[in-house]
């Protein structure tokens, strides 16, 4: 059911009752952070929601709103393994399904996999190809992620253009994500003392504006600036760390019918150091009157791969696109497949490839999509020695042989199901026997190891 409804009856109840929503939470499900982790779009199990029915069945509400006869609902019984449902059986799963909400996937697999660190490479070859022009070099990260990708960026940056002012907008729309990204931030601030960093969660379309093209979402936009003081990279994370509060306040999101999360409140964060405003008073964007104009946009996996590519032109691309100002170039990357690990997934659900669509033909949807706006743009695939590069899961030389470590085969497994978009709905039906082990073993020592491959374009416009 839709989370919206299901958080209102949720509230409903326990205002009828006179439950705090943590306390439901934990006599319900035995999880008192259930209501929040349902308010920021986190999704539950079927079997989730019927113990949360079954509970609120058994203490009905009263006239009275006494709450001393609600009891606890049993644990349920130890898992035997039934057959799970197919995505088909359950109504929206497909629609629902969102692969990076899960973050227990998406963890494991930035601290097992290389891939952040070779799309950074990709990133900084991107650099020499950049001609910024005054007042600042500037980059939009279209989906920060952890900010691995941002950090090392920024690195990059200060190496090629050391004396610049830089400018630098992040979209993110998960507050975790938002906050593992500021705490890689104050080195950067220290490294290089001309830095705007702005981190958003608004859409696709609105983000490298700064602006919500929604009249509505417009007269509610939270904007906040962050002036740092000091002179240490102690004295910045002390005063990010300061803003938790205000991002756990305002940073929300929920979950739209099409499963895409969508943030309850535009939020705008724009953080520089208080010693150099003089200098950036021209880069420190003010609201309403933000520009665009990015020198290099970073468009990392931000698509889902089963997405239809008329959705990814039009939602994605094109609107990235057309925040490029003369000279500037956006980096695309996502899966490319071809590889041990969808042979992995393969093993298991034979046929299965999510990835459906190559930059060819995302580059010509996204030129039709531009229309007359693209004419100036420039629209590279590449050849394959370019375009398609390869990463890898971290494993010692010991730890693939004859035998392989439990630990290293679920991480690959991990990595295999989250690259492939694999639901949820259709792991349970696997994991209750080993054959999922058995193929990925078989795979990784057949192999030597396990890797992917993704895929790269580029779209630029021309100087002139």
């Amino acid at each position: 059911m839709d989370s919206g409804a299901l958080l209102q009856e949720i509230a409903t109840y326990c205002r009828s009752v006179g439950l705090a929503e943590s306390t439901f939470g934990r006599l319900a499900i035995n999880d008192g952070k259930l209501v929040n982790r349902l308010r920021y779009g986190r999704r539950i199990t079927t079997d989730t929601l019927e113990r949360i029915r079954s509970f609120m069945a058994a203490n009905p509400r009263n006239r009275h709103g006494d709450a001393a006869d609600v009891v606890a609902m049993p644990a349920p019984a130890p898992f035997r393994n039934p057959p799970a449902p197919t995505p088909a059986a359950i109504p929206g799963a497909e629609k629902n399904f969102r692969f990076y909400d899960n973050r227990q996937k998406y963890l494991l697999f930035v601290n097992t996999c290389s891939e952040k660190w070779v799309i950074a490479q990709r990133v900084a070859m991107e650099l020499s190809n950049v001609h910024p022009r005054p007042p600042a070099v500037r980059l939009f990260d279209a989906g920060v992620g952890d900010g691995t990708v941002l950090s090392r960026a920024m690195r990059a940056m200060h190496h090629r253009f050391p004396t610049m002012p830089h400018y630098l907008v992040g979209k993110e729309i998960s507050l975790e994500d938002v906050r593992l990204t500021l705490d890689k931030m104050p080195d950067r601030f220290f490294e290089h003392p001309p830095t705007v960093l702005v981190m958003t969660n608004l859409n696709y379309s609105e983000a490298p504006w700064l602006t919500p093209t929604s009249v509505t979402a417009a007269t509610t936009l939270v904007w906040h600036e962050l002036a740092l003081s000091g002179a240490t990279a102690h004295d910045f994370e002390q005063q990010i760390a300061g803003i938790q509060p205000f991002l756990a306040e305002h940073w929300r999101a929920r979950t739209a019918a099409s499963g895409n999360p969508l943030y309850e409140r535009p939020v705008v964060l724009v953080v520089y150091r208080e010693d150099q405003r003089f200098l950036l008073d021209q880069v420190i964007p003010r609201r309403g009157g933000a520009r665009a104009d990015y020198d290099l946009v970073i468009a990392s996996q931000p698509y889902r791969a089963r997405a239809s590519v008329e959705f990814k032109a039009k939602r994605v691309l094109a609107p990235l696109a057309r925040s490029l100002g003369p000279a500037g170039r956006m980096l695309a990357i996502h899966s490319h497949g071809n590889d041990p690990g969808l042979e992995i997934v393969q093993r298991i659900w034979p046929g299965e490839n999510p990835f459906v669509h190559d930059r060819y033909e995302l580059l010509r949807a996204a030129k039709a999509e531009s229309g007359a706006a693209g004419r100036d743009l420039n629209f590279n695939a590449y050849a394959d020695n370019r375009s398609v590069f390869r990463y890898d899961m971290h494993t010692l030389p010991s730890e693939v042989g004859h035998t392989i470590g439990t630990s290293t085969l679920f991480a690959a497994w991990n990595a295999a199901v989250y690259v492939a978009q694999i639901e949820d709905e259709r792991l349970a039906s696997v994991i209750g026997e080993r054959g999922y082990l058995e193929a990925t073993s078989d795979v990784l020592q057949r192999h030597g190891g396990l890797w992917f491959n993704d895929e790269s374009f580029v779209i630029s416009r021309r100087r002139d």
